[in-house]
């Protein structure tokens, strides 16, 4: 499986783990941490997640310019890894909220999820565009072999990328279990156990003291009892027992970035170890330059300015996948915590299962790939196959909603503990979903990297992989429009509007099919 492939991908691909790890780690905690540390609402909390993934993306362009403009990509690699862990150290120090600290604290959070988002752009698309430049190298060599050596070694990039994808992904699937594994051994130290509702009607007791509902305090003091813990008559007294509830839960969160500055430290250690492997950009940029006459740049151009075009042109599509996709940290999250049954699974956990089918999923398609059936497929046909199987998720998210006659997010967590227990789902219906969002990703995300790779001008690698990393940050951008949906409709009528996109994203990318595959061909 991995013959004949460049002898620096796997390295590349654990260099990669660290920051695979601290984005699982904010994908699954960060919407829930922002409600439970700061009793922020859904929306706002989403927006935030929208904002900071936006711009883990966005700035990947900037990283990429740096990166091609100072042609110093392992310097900017190495810049990354270590911005991203002072950032993970300020969120990793438990300090308490409080209606007197929040103006500070708050901004303080974001600040340091700027710095991560910034640390993640100077990195992330400058190693996928080192990998882009394995293969380059890698094909260059066939080259003076045989056109029959060429071939092959062009045929082996999709499943590079595909067995760089996975191998990054080993990191998020350890990710998910760290939070809730920390948060629930210091639940246990302090004689406290998890519940999903019970942050939220703490804040909702901490703001409103004696006007808070009457409904509202019998369901927070059937939580508590749960527990085995008395909730005070006295409002004041039960404020601070729910404050003291609120500072353990999410001091136990804060420790899981203690593990991510860990995971950057790491990562940094093997890239350091093995760049002397990687290839040098601006050797290999030189080596080109004086190797065309003044007619073939001309030539040269104007084949770059269509294969420039063909780049564009998929990035709308990612847009639409990415906006769907990522629904893993926003919606998706929210409807574990509210629509399923996670008493014995903490919500967090669940965003393992994605990390876990990529590490499962990637060798069996690769397979289904190299197989003549496979074959006949180009990257590009992939890709609009990919946004079908994404279609196909969340139509059994539609039909499931539906069927179980879900109304929106607000109405459901008004309802009576009892009730809102009697009407959650099972878990297997998140493993469902993620079963075909992660093959969908499987056909989409390592074969975009491939795609861009393939198109993007020499001298232009890291601006073009940041170019695709740009695109998906427009789709995050989009994110909070999600949880609106989720908080206000029906949720499958959420479901629906992405089943929606995707399908349209599909059709339109059938469309340009065979215009893609002349010119990457």
């Amino acid at each position: 499986m991995f013959q004949n492939h460049p002898k620096g991908l796997i390295a590349a691909a654990l260099s990669n783990m660290g920051e695979r790890f601290g984005y699982y780690i904010m994908n699954a905690v960060l919407v829930l941490f922002l409600c439970s540390k700061f009793g922020l609402s859904n929306s706002t909390s989403t927006a935030i997640y929208s904002a900071f993934y936006c711009g883990i993306y966005i700035l990947s362009l900037a990283g990429g310019i740096i990166a091609d403009r100072t042609q110093n990509y392992k310097k900017t690699i190495q810049s990354g890894l270590l911005v991203m862990a002072c950032g993970y150290i300020i969120l990793s120090i438990p300090i308490l909220a409080t209606t007197g600290n929040i103006n500070w604290l708050l901004p303080l959070t974001c600040f340091a999820l700027l710095l991560i988002a910034f640390g993640n752009g100077l990195f992330k698309g400058n190693l996928q565009a080192i990998v882009g430049q394995m293969y380059d190298n890698h094909e260059a060599e066939a080259a003076k072999i045989s056109s029959e050596a060429l071939q092959k070694a062009k045929n082996q990039r999709d499943a590079g990328f595909q067995i760089f994808y996975m191998f990054i992904n080993v990191g998020g699937l350890i990710a998910p279990f760290v939070a809730p594994a920390l948060r629930q051994w210091w639940l246990g130290v302090n004689g406290l156990d998890y519940n999903a509702d019970l942050p939220a009607l703490c804040h909702k007791f901490i703001v409103e003291g004696s006007a808070i509902a009457q409904d509202a305090i019998v369901k927070t003091t059937e939580l508590f009892a749960q527990m085995g813990v008395t909730l005070p008559a006295d409002i004041e007294t039960a404020q601070g027992v729910c404050q003291n509830y609120l500072n353990v839960f999410n001091t136990g969160v804060h420790y899981s970035f203690i593990a991510s500055v860990a995971a950057m430290l790491i990562s940094l250690t093997i890239f350091v170890l093995s760049k002397k492997r990687f290839p040098t950009p601006s050797k290999k940029a030189a080596a080109e330059a004086v190797s065309y006459t003044a007619e073939e740049k001309k030539a040269i151009a104007k084949e770059l300015k269509q294969r420039l075009y063909a780049l564009f042109a998929v990035l709308v599509i990612a847009i639409f996948f990415w906006w769907s996709f990522h629904q893993n940290g926003t919606s998706m999250s929210l409807f574990a915590r509210d629509f399923v049954n996670t008493t014995s699974i903490a919500p967090e956990v669940w965003q393992a299962v994605n990390p876990f089918f990529v590490c499962v999923l990637t060798f069996p398609i690769m397979w289904l790939f190299a197989t003549r059936w496979g074959r006949k497929f180009s990257t590009p046909r992939k890709i609009a196959i990919g946004m079908g199987i994404a279609a196909i998720a969340y139509l059994f998210m539609t039909i499931f909603s539906k069927g179980a006659g879900y109304p929106s997010a607000n109405e459901f967590t008004a309802l009576d503990a009892t009730t809102a227990a009697s009407m959650k789902s099972a878990p297997w219906v998140l493993i469902v979903y993620y079963f075909f969002m992660t093959v969908a990703e499987l056909f989409i995300s390592p074969l975009g990297l491939s795609f861009v790779s393939k198109v993007a001008p020499k001298n232009l690698l890291g601006l073009c992989q940041g170019l695709w990393l740009g695109a998906t940050a427009v789709g995050n951008g989009l994110l909070w429009i999600g949880p609106l949906m989720y908080s206000e409709w029906p949720i499958w009528i959420c479901w629906s509007v992405f089943m929606g996109v995707c399908l349209l994203s599909m059709i339109v990318m059938l469309g340009m099919v065979k215009w893609l595959e002349r010119v990457t061909q």
